[in-house]
């Protein structure tokens, strides 16, 4: 029989690490109570010294929160050198977070015992080894992190074991092969494991970043090689290139190793959890990211299109739906009146009840297409295309007029936008100011239309692209397209608008994003 797996979630300390990614204590409430939801075992909630804001939410969250399927741990070090572990204010943060679990980690390459710490390698076992005692001594499961294990072995394999023998002796639960610089190859991480498992007895788990592209690849090898706990971060999050991600790892043990991780019912809400991840963490969602990713399971070509809609195993390795994700057809000049039909049906439209209307709305994207449109990268407005081709879409609202001014000044530079629209025939006057002229029209969109509608203020712009498209007249006069990536907890979508002038390309586009979400929400 196979050994359980366990999954430890570290999205809140070492994901947090990401470039571009500062996460509130509000933000850690939210993300924990997720990730219970999606069962996973352990949740790492962060370093109690790191900062006041740290230790406050792991207060709150114990204060708070009735966790179901997790249980919330800290991350902290060894004792310092030559420091009494009982004074240590490092260790003790530990114990005043109310963690029922500590994390420690502790230095496993003679390198940085000598290099960064700079003292013996003796004084170095005994920190790990107090270390650890005294927190299991309060009553704490301790598992410990052993940091640059792979490097540290190639460099020294006997100091290496030593320092695991430590933290097993002292009492740790688990301990942690940690790949830390990324650098390791998979075959190296299954056989360096092979061979710690048979000289240390206490379970082990495997912690590996992404410097190689091989984070994945090597906890999975870690795994065959039989360690028990997996340690990574929702999306791959992490330091410098990042994490191993769970997003990609929990549908590989539980579909592809029959190793069951999260509960059945809950893996299909996994795409749900990584967007929500995302819009917390303010980063954009990876389109290519697999199992979760908006393009994971679409098809452009037509040969593709043609097969998956005879046989979905043609041309997906799963079925989207056991992660929460969705089959997409793109409609583009490449594809034909099949793919139309097929997506029409996907929105509960009957094709079949009048044929040509799939040829002429083909015929209009290939037209619009030829023109600057690129609806395979645009979904949302697609989607909004094909419903008013089968007379399926009511505009939300008309615009009457709208305005930009862009104000230089020595000092600085404004924008200001002002629309006048109608919506249920009540006009609305409202003016928005922004960084830049799209902002502002942005802005004043979404502040006219949030009376009515107060569902477009769950949603932001996360990505805006200009592009010049070929023009025989060329330079300012040529006509460009701009692209929109607008986002929610749940979703992000993409619209587009083609024009001469860059603000009416601006907003159309502008218009698509909000009626999708519009769209959408009343689905």
């Amino acid at each position: 029989m196979s050994q359980k797996i366990f999954l430890y979630d570290t999205t809140m300390r070492d994901g947090a690490q990401t470039e571009g990614i500062s996460l509130s204590v509000s933000d850690k409430m939210q993300i924990l109570a997720k990730l219970d939801e999606l069962a996973i075992p352990y949740i790492e909630g962060g370093w109690p010294m790191a900062s006041p804001k740290e230790m406050e939410f792991f207060l709150k969250a114990k204060k708070e929160l009735k966790l179901k399927h997790s249980v919330l741990t800290a991350f902290g070090s060894t004792r310092k050198a030559n420091m009494a572990v009982g004074k240590d204010p490092q260790v003790k943060s530990l114990l005043d977070s109310g963690a029922q679990v500590a994390t420690i980690f502790g230095k496993t390459w003679d390198l940085h015992v000598k290099e960064v710490f700079r003292v013996p390698l003796e004084e170095n076992l005994k920190m790990i080894h107090e270390t650890v005692a005294y927190l299991k001594k309060q009553g704490v499961e301790v598992m410990y992190d052993a940091e640059h294990f792979f490097d540290g072995y190639r460099a020294n394999p006997e100091f290496a074991l030593k320092t695991l023998e430590a933290a097993a002796d002292a009492g740790a639960s688990t301990i942690i092969l940690c790949d830390t610089n990324g650098g390791s190859l998979p075959h190296y991480v299954y056989e360096t494991v092979k061979l710690v498992r048979a000289r240390i007895a206490v379970q082990l788990g495997i912690h590996c970043h992404n410097d190689s592209e091989l984070a994945v690849a090597n906890s999975i090898a870690a795994v065959e090689a039989g360690v028990a706990q997996i340690q990574g971060t929702i999306n791959g999050y992490g330091e410098r290139c990042g994490n191993a991600n769970l997003s990609s790892i929990i549908p590989v043990l539980q579909l592809k190793m029959d190793r069951p991780v999260v509960p059945s019912d809950r893996l299909k809400h996994l795409t749900e959890v990584s967007h929500f991840v995302a819009e917390i963490c303010n980063m954009r969602t990876n389109d290519h990211q697999p199992f979760v990713g908006a393009s994971a399971f679409a098809h452009k070509g037509g040969v593709h299109i043609n097969a998956v809609l005879k046989n979905t195993l043609t041309y997906e390795h799963i079925d989207p739906a056991l992660v929460g994700n969705e089959q997409r057809l793109l409609i583009s000049e490449m594809g034909g009146k099949t793919t139309i039909q097929a997506r029409a049906k996907k929105l509960k439209i009957d094709p079949d009840a009048d044929p040509e209307k799939a040829k002429a709305f083909l015929a209009t994207v290939r037209e619009r297409e030829n023109a600057g449109f690129h609806y395979e990268v645009a979904e949302g407005s697609l989607e909004l295309l094909l419903r008013k081709a089968y007379d399926k879409f009511k505009s939300s609202f008309d615009l009457e007029k709208f305005s930009v001014l862009v104000e230089k000044t020595p000092k600085e530079l404004t924008s200001q936008a002002t629309i006048k629209l109608k919506v249920d025939g009540k006009t609305q006057l409202t003016v928005g100011e922004g960084d830049g002229p799209v902002n502002a029209l942005d802005q004043a969109l979404r502040s006219a239309l949030q009376k009515f509608y107060p569902q477009v203020g769950e949603m932001h712009l996360v990505d805006f692209k200009v592009r010049v498209l070929e023009s025989d007249q060329g330079g300012t006069a040529a006509r460009v397209r701009v692209l929109i990536q607008s986002q929610d907890e749940d979703d992000s979508w993409w619209t587009i608008g083609v024009s001469e002038n860059i603000i009416e390309a601006s907003w159309q586009a502008l218009v698509d994003s909000v009626e999708y979400k519009l769209l959408k929400d009343k689905k």
